[in-house]
C-alpha cells in the first residue's frame, strides 16, 4: 500500500533583513572586490595573459556572497567551473586566485587546475568542477560523509539553471532525500543555460519545486539582493542542521557577460541586460542602502572602490610574475597521500 507523503512547505524568501553599517560595508567590499576581480581577469584574458575557458561570474555576486555570510567556514562549499567568485568569498587571496588562472605555480591549485578547477580544501571549499552538473552528486556524497561523522556541517552544493535538469541532479535529489543527507541545493538561475532560455529548455521553470516529488522543501529567492540570500541561506541551512534533510534553493540571478569569454551573448538584447544593470544590480542595491542609511557618502563609497581596484592591480602584477609549473607537478596531487 503506497504512503502519501505531505507536500513540501514551499518559501518565498524575498523579504530582505535589515543590516547593520559594518555589515552593509563589509557585503558592498566583497561583492565589489568579486566585480573588480572579474573584470580584471577579462582585460587580462584579451591581452592573452590568461588562456583556456573563461566564464565569470559578473552580475551574480549577491549569491555566493549572501550565503556565505549565513553559514561558517567549516560547512562545505562545492560548484561548477564558475568558480572565481566563490574562491573569493570564501577567503581566498585574489592574487593566488589570479595566480592560478595565468598557470602560475602560487596558483591555489599550483597552476594545474586553471580557472575551472579550483580547490582550496582548507578553506572548505571543494572545487570547481569543468563538467555540467557533476558537482551535484559529489556535493551529496559531502553531505553523506557529514552525516556519517555525526557532523553539524552543512554541504551547500552551487549550479546553474542548465545543469538542473540533467539525471544526476535528480538521483541526487532522491539519496538526499531518502537518507536526509544535510545538503542544501542551490541553484544560480541566471535565466539561461549557454545560450538557451530557462522557458525553452525546462518545463518547470520554478527549480525550486523540483523536489516536490520527493518531499523536499524549495525556496525561491531574489538573488540579486544579498540581504535576501542571506536570509533564505539561513532559513535553509537551520533547516538542514536541524537534521530534516536537503533543500533546494533557487537564486534568481542574472549575468551581465555571456556564458563564457568566447560568447557573444548574442541570444538575448542588449536592452536586457541594460534594465538589469540600472535597475538590479547588487552592488548597487547595497550601495544605496549605505548612501540611504546616512552614514555613508558617495566619497565612502568611491574611496572603497579605489582601494578594491588597487588590491586587484596588486594580485594581477603578482600573478603575471609568478613560475610555471614543474614538468614533475604533472606527476603530484595525483592521489592523497596516507594519513592525510
Amino acid at each position: 500500500m503506497a504512503v502519501n507523503k505531505p507536500r513540501p512547505k514551499l518559501a518565498q524568501a524575498n523579504v530582505s533583513q535589515e543590516a547593520s553599517a559594518r555589515e552593509l560595508t563589509k557585503f558592498y567590499r566583497e561583492m565589489l572586490l568579486i566585480r573588480r576581480f572579474e573584470e580584471r581577469v577579462g582585460q587580462m584574458y584579451g591581452m592573452g595573459l590568461i588562456g583556456g575557458f573563461l566564464h565569470l561570474y559578473v552580475g551574480q555576486e549577491a549569491v555566493v556572497v549572501g550565503v556565505e555570510n549565513a553559514i561558517t567556514r567549516s560547512d562545505p562549499m562545492i560548484t561548477s567551473y564558475r568558480c572565481h567568485g566563490h574562491m573569493l568569498a570564501r577567503g581566498e587571496k585574489p592574487e593566488n586566485v589570479l595566480a592560478e588562472l595565468t598557470g602560475s605555480f602560487d596558483g591555489v591549485s599550483k597552476g594545474k587546475g586553471g580557472s575551472m578547477h579550483m580547490f582550496a580544501p582548507e578553506l572548505g571549499f571543494l572545487g570547481g568542477h569543468g563538467i555540467v552538473g557533476a558537482q551535484v552528486p559529489i556535493g551529496t556524497g559531502i553531505a553523506l560523509a557529514l552525516k556519517y561523522r555525526s557532523s553539524n556541517n552543512v554541504c551547500f552544493t552551487f549550479f546553474g539553471d542548465g545543469a538542473a535538469n540533467q539525471g544526476q541532479v535528480y538521483e541526487s535529489y532522491n539519496m538526499a532525500a531518502l537518507w536526509k543527507l544535510p545538503i542544501i541545493y542551490v541553484i544560480e538561475n541566471n535565466q539561461y543555460g549557454m545560450g538557451t532560455a530557462t522557458d525553452r529548455a525546462s518545463a518547470q521553470t520554478e527549480f525550486f519545486r523540483h523536489g516536490e516529488g520527493l518531499g523536499i522543501p524549495g525556496i525561491k529567492c531574489d538573488g540579486m539582493d544579498v540581504l535576501a540570500v542571506r536570509a533564505a541561506a539561513q532559513e535553509a541551512a537551520s533547516f538542514a542542521r536541524a537534521g530534516n534533510g536537503p533543500m533546494i534553493v533557487e537564486m534568481n540571478t542574472y549575468r551581465y557577460r555571456g556564458h563564457s569569454i568566447s560568447d557573444p551573448a548574442k541570444y538575448r538584447p542588449k536592452e536586457e541586460v541594460r534594465e538589469v544593470r540600472e535597475t538590479r544590480d547588487p552592488i548597487e542595491q547595497v550601495g544605496q542602502r549605505m548612501l540611504d542609511s546616512k552614514k555613508f557618502t558617495e566619497t565612502d563609497l568611491r574611496s572603497i572602490d579605489k582601494g578594491i581596484k588597487s588590491f586587484v592591480l596588486e594580485a594581477a602584477e603578482f600573478a603575471q610574475g609568478g613560475q610555471q609549473p614543474e614538468q614533475d607537478e604533472l606527476y603530484t596531487d595525483i592521489y592523497s597521500e596516507s594519513g592525510s
